[in-house]
């Protein structure tokens, strides 16, 4: 995402200096189209919720990183997960 906002702004530049330079008659902003993939799909925040502290224990992880992933997947915001956290979800069956 950073990366992208950083082309674009380096397009816009671009195009602001061939225009000032005359290379470009005319100067034309386009706003861009974002598209955004959720990491969080509902099934997984289902697993989160549907989650025993006493299952997730013995996964190896903290009753606070249940607690706030808890948290997180009651809001409806989207969310992300740790690489190492997602696996183990995906590997734990309800």
């Amino acid at each position: 995402m950073v990366g992208d906002c950083r082309k674009i702004g380096l397009m816009i530049h671009m195009k602001q200096a061939f225009y000032l330079t005359g290379r470009r008659k005319n100067l034309e902003f386009v706003k861009p189209v974002y598209k955004f993939e959720r990491d969080d799909s509902e099934e997984l925040r289902q697993k989160i919720l549907d989650m025993s502290y006493s299952e997730w224990k013995k996964m190896g992880f903290s009753k606070g990183t249940l607690h706030y992933m808890k948290q997180n997947a009651k809001s409806g915001k989207p969310f992300s997960l740790n690489a190492h956290v997602r696996e183990r979800l995906e590997m734990w069956e309800i």
